[in-house]
C-alpha cells in the first residue's frame, strides 16, 4: 500500500515538477543576476520552496532589508501553507506516525497540496512523499539551470528573460479575476495601493518588504470584511 501511494503520488507530482522547473529558473536566473551564487540560490530553493515568498525575499535582499522585515513577510505570505497543513492532517491516515506527517508539512506547496485533498478517501503521507520526490527537485534543479544562465548569457538576454516573472504571475491573476468580482477587486485594489506607495513621496521611503506586509494586511482584511464567503451546506427544514 505504502509502494502504490509513493509511486501514484510521484506519477502526479510530474506536471508540477515540470511546472516548477520553468517558474524556479527564473527565479534562479534573478537571483544571480542580483548577486547572489549559484549555490545560495539552489539553498534557497531546497530549504523554501515557495515562489511567492522566494520572489518576495530576493527584492528584501536586494534593497538590503533587515532580518525582522524578512521574517514577517515570509508569515504573512506563506500563513496558507499552515491552513494547508491542518486541513491535510484531517486528510491523512490516523495510524500512521506524526512524525511521518510532519515530513510531509516540509512539502506542501499549493500544487501538492491540490493533489493531495483531490484524492478520494484518506490519504498516505507517502503519496505525499512521491510527489514531493519530484516537484522538490524539478524546483531545485530549476533554479540552478537558472542560476547558471544566469551566469553566462548576457545583459540584454537576462533583461528579455527576466520578463517571464511577470507573465507568470499574469497567469495567475488573470483566469481567476474573470471568473470572481471579489478576486478582481483584490487585484485592482493591491495594484493601487502599490502605485501609491510607489508615487507618494513619504511612502516611497518604506522598503518593498514593508509594503508587501502593508499591502497583504490591508487589501485581505478590506476583501474580508466587504466581500465574506458564504458557507455553503444544505438548510435544514423543520416539519
Amino acid at each position: 500500500m505504502k509502494r502504490e501511494s509513493f509511486r501514484k503520488g510521484m506519477k502526479d507530482g510530474v506536471p508540477i515538477a515540470l511546472g516548477y522547473f520553468a517558474v524556479s529558473f527564473t527565479f534562479g536566473m534573478m537571483a544571480v543576476a542580483g548577486g547572489l551564487r549559484i549555490w545560495q540560490a539552489v539553498l534557497i530553493s531546497l530549504t523554501n520552496l515557495t515562489s511567492a515568498g522566494q520572489f518576495a525575499g530576493l527584492d528584501i535582499i536586494f534593497a538590503g532589508g533587515s532580518m525582522w522585515e524578512m521574517a514577517m513577510t515570509q508569515l504573512i505570505i506563506n500563513l496558507r501553507y499552515c491552513l494547508m497543513s491542518f486541513s491535510l492532517s484531517q486528510k491523512f491516515r490516523r495510524e500512521e506516525s506524526g512524525i511521518l506527517k510532519y515530513i510531509a508539512a516540509f512539502g506542501i506547496t499549493d500544487e501538492i497540496f491540490g493533489i493531495s485533498a483531490a484524492q478520494e478517501g484518506k490519504v498516505s503521507v507517502f503519496y505525499n512523499y512521491g510527489a514531493m520526490c519530484v516537484a522538490i527537485p524539478g524546483w531545485t534543479l530549476g533554479t540552478l539551470a537558472g542560476g547558471i544562465s544566469g551566469s553566462l548569457l548576457p545583459d540584454f538576454m537576462l533583461s528579455a528573460l527576466s520578463v517571464a516573472i511577470y507573465g507568470m504571475f499574469l497567469a495567475i491573476i488573470i483566469p481567476p479575476s474573470k471568473k470572481s468580482r471579489p478576486v478582481l477587486g483584490v487585484v485592482a485594489a493591491s495594484m493601487a495601493v502599490s502605485t501609491v506607495f510607489a508615487v507618494t513621496p513619504v511612502l516611497k521611503q518604506v522598503s518593498s518588504g514593508f509594503m508587501i506586509i502593508i499591502t497583504t494586511l490591508l487589501v485581505a482584511g478590506l476583501a474580508a470584511y466587504f466581500c465574506p464567503l458564504e458557507e455553503k451546506g444544505e438548510a435544514v427544514h423543520e416539519s
